[in-house]
Formats: C-alpha cells, sequence, structure tokens
C-alpha cells in the first residue's frame, strides 16, 4: 500500500468521508425505497437494463458495417454456422469475435480500474490514467521486435504474459513514487508521466523497426478492437472469466478494505495478502486488454462510477455486476460508433471513448461525491 494511501486510511479509519451517502436521509438506496423501490430490486432493474442494451448494441454491431445485413439475415447465418458465402465469412471471421472481445475486454478494463480506485483510494484512478496500460504496451512492442526475423511467432498467451510483465513493472513503479508523494493528485501526475514515457519508448521501438508488420502497429498503439479472432478470444474469456470469478470472491474483503485498513484487520481480513491479489488481478485484467486491443482510454475510470451511479452503491458484491456490464455496453457503443461514425474510415476506439469519459472525470473532479 502506497505511504500516502496508508496514512489516509490509518488517519481515517471511520469511512463517514469515504461514504457520505450513509446518511438515511440522502443516501439514493433509501430514496429509492422512498419512492417504492427497494435496494435489491434497484440493483437487479440495472443489471437487467445493462443486459439488455448490451445485446441490442451487439446486435447493431454485428448487423452494421461495409456488408450491411438485416437481423434475419444474421440470425440465419449464426444458426447455420461458418459457410463460404460473403455475409458468413464476414459476420463468423470479423464481426462476431470483435464484438465479443469488445464486451469482454470492456467488462474486464472497467473491473480493473474498480480494483485500483478501491486500493489507491483515488476516483480517477485506472490504468490508462496510472500509465500501467502504456507499460504493457511497452512490453508486447518489445517482445515483439525480438521475436522478428525468427520463425517465432507471438501467440496468444504469450501477448498476455508480454504485457503482464509490463503492466506490473509499470505498477511496481507507481508504488515506488506513491510512498515519496504526498497527495493523491501527485500519485496520478505521477503516474501520468510514467506513461508518456513508456508511450515514448514504444513509439521509439515503432518508429525504427524495419518491418513493416511492426510499422503497422501503429493503429494498435491507438487502441482498437480491430483483427481479433477467435483464437484470442478464447484467451480472453479464459483469462477474464478467471480473473472476474476472483474479483466477485474478494468483494467482502474489499468492502472492509474501503472502511480502512484498520476496520478490515479488525474483522480478519489479510489486508497485506488481499492488496497483493488487488495489484495481480488488475494488472492481468489490464494486460489482456492492452494484448489485444491496446490501450483503451477512460473506460476504467468512466464504468465504475456510472455503476455506484445507476446502482446507487459502492459495495463491491453489488457494484461489480454492474461495474463489469457498464463497461461493456461502454466499450461496445465506442466501438460501433469508431467504425460507423465516419465510415469507411474507422477511427479510434480510444478516441471515441475518450470523447465519452473525459466529461465524467471532469465532473468528479468537480464534484466527488460518495456512495454508500
Amino acid at each position: 500500500m502506497p505511504g500516502s494511501a496508508r496514512a489516509r486510511h490509518r488517519s481515517k479509519p471511520d469511512a463517514g468521508q469515504l461514504r457520505p451517502a450513509a446518511d438515511p436521509q440522502g443516501s439514493a438506496a433509501t430514496k429509492a425505497r422512498r419512492g417504492g423501490l427497494s435496494r435489491h430490486t434497484r440493483v437487479l432493474v440495472v443489471d437487467v437494463a445493462l443486459a439488455i442494451v448490451l445485446v441490442a448494441l451487439m446486435a447493431l454491431s454485428v448487423c452494421l458495417g461495409s456488408v450491411g445485413a438485416t437481423p434475419a439475415e444474421v440470425l440465419g447465418a449464426i444458426l447455420s454456422g461458418p459457410t463460404d458465402a460473403t455475409l458468413s465469412q464476414v459476420i463468423w471471421q470479423i464481426r462476431l469475435p470483435r464484438v465479443l472481445t469488445s464486451a469482454i475486454l470492456g467488462g474486464a478494463l472497467s473491473l480493473s480500474g474498480f480494483l485500483l480506485q478501491t486500493f489507491f483510494n483515488n476516483p480517477i484512478a485506472d490504468p490508462y490514467v496510472l500509465g500501467i496500460s502504456s507499460g504493457a504496451r511497452m512490453a508486447v512492442a518489445l517482445v515483439m521486435i525480438a521475436l522478428l526475423g525468427s520463425s517465432n511467432i507471438l501467440t496468444p498467451w504469450g501477448s498476455v504474459a508480454a504485457a503482464l510483465v509490463g503492466s506490473l513493472a509499470t505498477m511496481g513503479i507507481v508504488l515506488l513514487l506513491a510512498r515519496r508523494v504526498r497527495t493523491q493528485s501527485m500519485l496520478i501526475i505521477a503516474g501520468i508521466m510514467v506513461g508518456y514515457v513508456c508511450s515514448a519508448a514504444t513509439n521509439f521501438l515503432i518508429a525504427f523497426a524495419d518491418d513493416q508488420d511492426i510499422v503497422n502497429l501503429q493503429s494498435w498503439t491507438q487502441g482498437s478492437f480491430s483483427g481479433a479472432s477467435w483464437s484470442d478470444l478464447a484467451v480472453i474469456v479464459i483469462a477474464v472469466a478467471v480473473m472476474s470469478v476472483v474479483v466477485f470472491a474478494l468483494s467482502k474483503p474489499l468492502g472492509a478494505y474501503q472502511l480502512g485498513e484498520t476496520y478490515a484487520q479488525s474483522v480478519g481480513v489479510d489486508v497485506r495478502r488481499l492488496r497483493i491479489l488487488i495489484v495481480l488481478v488488475s494488472s492481468l485484467l489490464s494486460a489482456c486488454v492492452t494484448a489485444f486491443a491496446g490501450p483503451i482510454s477512460f473506460v476504467g475510470i468512466a464504468a465504475p462510477h456510472l455503476a455506484r451511479l445507476a446502482v446507487g452503491s459502492s459495495r463491491p458484491l453489488v457494484v461489480t455486476p454492474a461495474c463489469f456490464l457498464a463497461g461493456s455496453v461502454f466499450c461496445c457503443g465506442c466501438d460501433l460508433l469508431a467504425r460507423m461514425l465516419f465510415s469507411p474510415v474507422e477511427l479510434s476506439v480510444s478516441a471515441v471513448t475518450a470523447v465519452f469519459g473525459a466529461p465524467v472525470v471532469i465532473a468528479l473532479m468537480l464534484r466527488r461525491k460518495g456512495y454508500r
């Protein structure tokens, strides 16, 4: 745990400032109950609504593109399986892997941001802002260039491993800096600077690479879900599913940790072990995203806060499912806009997520608000 964050936890074991909405008169949950909507009903409604929106966006993404298709045609192509028909090839080899990848990685990025915000006790902490995504990107690019000219190729699991090493290395640097800085704002600035250094190093690697395949990585370094394959998706599903289960299993310890280290220890939580797990899980989730889609900005900040607003709570057991779904919806919607807004020109997904995510960050800076 960084020194500044630890000090804040010790000096504020009472969660009053971390969860100001605990006041029954002002809590969103109490207001919902007064309006005839219980807490559990509200959470269920939010989760179901997010799931419906996600399915609708995924269906729309599969239908729209340079080769248009009606929902009936898409459903027929999916049910008939891969064939030699053009529409079937487009749907099975291009659109379905991309849509599923954007949904799963969006949820992973949202969970990673939620874990980092809990760890650093900072509302704008996420893999992109802290430079963790940039470190993962640099490691993947370095390994790709190292394998250039050899018979070896970088497998999907190899990409994740390289990105994980980069994520953990960058996280280690951020944690070391956190011991020296006194405020959370300085920690964020330090993370941004680390990210800039890693991004500059990656750009140098790509700029001086002779192979055209490496030079073409420039689009990947800007964030994109294009080029996703079923083999990539298999790795993504396994890694993200395992880490999501771990996050859900850590819900109760995380809830105690939100109230301060002293309180967490008093209820039997192994704080040291929990911090290690948070770092490992958040780094692996971020590594999966960076390895297959490049750095995606602001999703890890915006989606968790939108999920908290929707469910009216910050308790991990309640927020985790909504957080994953919100990240999936956010990324699917932004990927659809990136493909279709100026078609046939495709925008960077990270640029689109920044357009919608940056206002959320600005709102957080202007008005800090806690949730019960």
